[in-house]
């Protein structure tokens, strides 16, 4: 049998074609904003995989360390380490802030990481691709390869340079940013560090204040600005556990005995997906439906024109005998057809541009088939329209009537 959607096609293919890639650039657009929401979750999951924890402890009553500001002692972690279930206990410390290099600098989250050894005390980076991992206690960098950095450069950290000393790869915040590692002790100074004529006007007033200056007792000044001068807290403990233990029995140990808020690695991930990532999703969310109601509407519209323009020749088919079937078949094809072209050209170029975004856009093949049954269902019902109205044509008009 004669394919009578193949031979309309071919009689207007440029017309067709140019159409189909179009709506495959808009089918493209569709897939990459899928993936840029895949690729916030996956930071989130990779910012959680890579921290090496098991608890999170944190400051009572709030959402940190990722979430919300979160500040708790620095000897926290001691009072951890004597609880059951608890295999290691380490401070860390986050700062989202630009880091310099030269006259350039870089959006990155800045990590302050605890004395040891990769795999055996949580928050260091697991793996490196290049160079090595930190081992002095101060101006020494690992920094994801995201940020630029290399091996040897000299970044500025608040006052201080620091030398670039490793590499790692997919070490990125909740929001996507690449993370640069430091020691402990330099990252809690720069998250609390003034400037120099801020440290005089808070010496000054220290002095100018007599409850704090007594001529009577020696040192008590030189003690208030010593603790002044030092920044004793982190944003947070990470806790591995000894194997056996349940997480949340032990949470619930540390809550009752050390009166902070501790987070499972369940609940952290609803913290990052559920809130951190919610208003984004419900945006783009948004966006996908505009996408598809678009994608419709052209498909709808250049199917309908190509029926308008063949009005005569399906009455002249009408006229001979062929069925309303077959007519609704061959306008049917035509929108498969378009829609097909336009779901091939929308995931070439989803594929091929998505490394090219500043952010992560993680395509899967579950919203590859999302997204082409999606377009299938589009087309047909875009294709309705043009249907009822082939249907409505009088044979007549095939002799002028």
């Amino acid at each position: 049998m004669i394919s009578l959607a193949s031979r309309d096609i071919l009689h207007g293919w440029g017309k067709f074609v140019f159409t189909g890639i179009g709506l495959g650039l808009l089918i493209g657009v569709t897939l990459v904003m899928a993936g840029v929401y895949r690729g916030m979750v996956d930071d989130g999951k990779a910012l959680l995989d890579n921290s090496g924890a098991d608890l999170w402890v944190v400051q009572r009553d709030t959402l940190g360390p990722y979430a919300e500001s979160s500040s708790v002692h620095d000897d926290t972690y001691r009072g951890l380490l004597g609880l059951r279930g608890v295999e290691r206990a380490a401070n860390i410390t986050y700062l989202t802030m630009q880091v310099r290099k030269g006259t350039q600098d870089v959006r990155a989250m800045v990590v302050g990481i605890t004395a040891g050894q990769p795999g055996q005390v949580p928050g260091w980076p697991p793996y490196l691709v290049a160079g090595r991992q930190i081992t002095r206690g101060h101006y020494e960098a690992v920094a994801d390869i995201a940020t630029g950095f290399r091996i040897g450069d000299r970044l500025s950290i608040r006052r201080n340079q620091y030398t670039v000393v490793g590499l790692t790869r997919r070490m990125v915040s909740s929001s996507g940013d690449p993370m640069v590692f430091i020691p402990l002790k330099d990252a809690q100074e720069a998250q609390f560090l003034k400037d120099n004529d801020a440290i005089w006007q808070s010496r000054r007033r220290t002095e100018a204040n007599p409850a704090l200056n007594r001529p009577g007792v020696p040192g008590l000044l030189d003690a208030v600005l010593a603790s002044q001068s030092t920044n004793p807290y982190v944003n947070a403990v990470l806790v591995t556990l000894e194997p056996g233990y349940a997480p949340d029995e032990v949470a619930d140990s540390i809550r009752r005995w050390q009166r902070l808020t501790v987070y499972t690695r369940a609940q952290m991930e609803d913290i990052l997906v559920g809130k951190l990532i919610a208003t984004s999703a419900r945006q783009i969310g948004m966006f996908l439906v505009i996408l598809a109601v678009v994608s419709a509407a052209i498909v709808a519209f250049i199917i309908y024109t190509l029926t308008m323009d063949k009005i005569r020749e399906i009455a002249v088919l009408k006229l001979i005998g062929t069925r309303n079937r077959t007519i609704a078949g061959m306008i049917l094809q035509q929108a498969v057809a378009l829609g097909l072209i336009g779901f091939v050209v929308g995931k070439i170029a989803a594929t091929f541009s998505a490394p090219f975004f500043p952010k992560y856009v993680l395509l899967v093949p579950a919203d590859t088939i999302a997204g082409f049954a999606a377009v299938m269902i589009i087309c047909v019902l875009a294709s309705l329209v043009s249907i009822r109205l082939a249907l409505r044509v009088d044979p007549a008009e095939a002799i002028g009537g």
